[in-house]
């Protein structure tokens, strides 16, 4: 005879909860399903916070130390809600040599915000990354999924401008 074990309910009633338990199910709550699962509940949600991060960590049978080491290890994952728009900067060698200081403090200017962080009207978010892999094109940056490249400060600022009120 196996002894069941009761799941852990869900954080809150919202109905998104349910396609976070197929997804666990699927694999049995198995912790290898560790990464799949965060990325289900960030896509539905946005963002991984403390109360799902413990509702993954129960279901599966992990550590909270776990899963919040994986959800920090990734760049993918945030802990805090994301803008609607998404700016990652590179900061890798060549672009930091050719000018990335540069974007990340016009973007401090225009929005007022640092890498990995979000405007408080959740428009914008800015986000670093340590290389794009377009190191010819230094400095780069990533404007909602479309790679810019040899960008000035007035580029990149014409390009989030563009993309936040084309949404708009």
């Amino acid at each position: 005879m196996t002894l069941q074990l009761a799941k852990p309910a869900p954080p809150d009633d919202d109905k998104r909860w349910k396609m976070v338990e197929v997804t666990m199910r699927r694999s049995g709550y198995a912790s290898h399903a560790l990464i799949e699962t965060l990325h289900r509940v960030q896509g539905l949600f946005g963002y991984l916070d403390e109360p799902a991060m413990n509702f993954v960590a129960e279901s599966l049978g992990l550590p909270l130390s776990k899963v919040y080491g994986v959800a920090t290890f990734y760049h993918l994952f945030s802990l805090k809600p994301q803008g609607k728009h998404t700016c990652v900067i590179c900061t890798g060698t060549a672009c930091y040599i050719k000018g990335a200081r540069e974007l990340v403090d016009g973007l401090r200017q225009k929005y007022g915000i640092e890498l990995g962080q979000t405007t408080p009207d959740l428009e914008l978010s800015a986000v670093g990354a340590r290389c794009i892999g377009a190191c010819g094109l230094a400095p780069a940056a990533v404007v909602d999924g479309e790679v810019l490249g040899n960008l000035t400060v007035d580029q990149l600022l014409a390009r989030i401008e563009k993309v936040i009120h084309d949404a708009t």
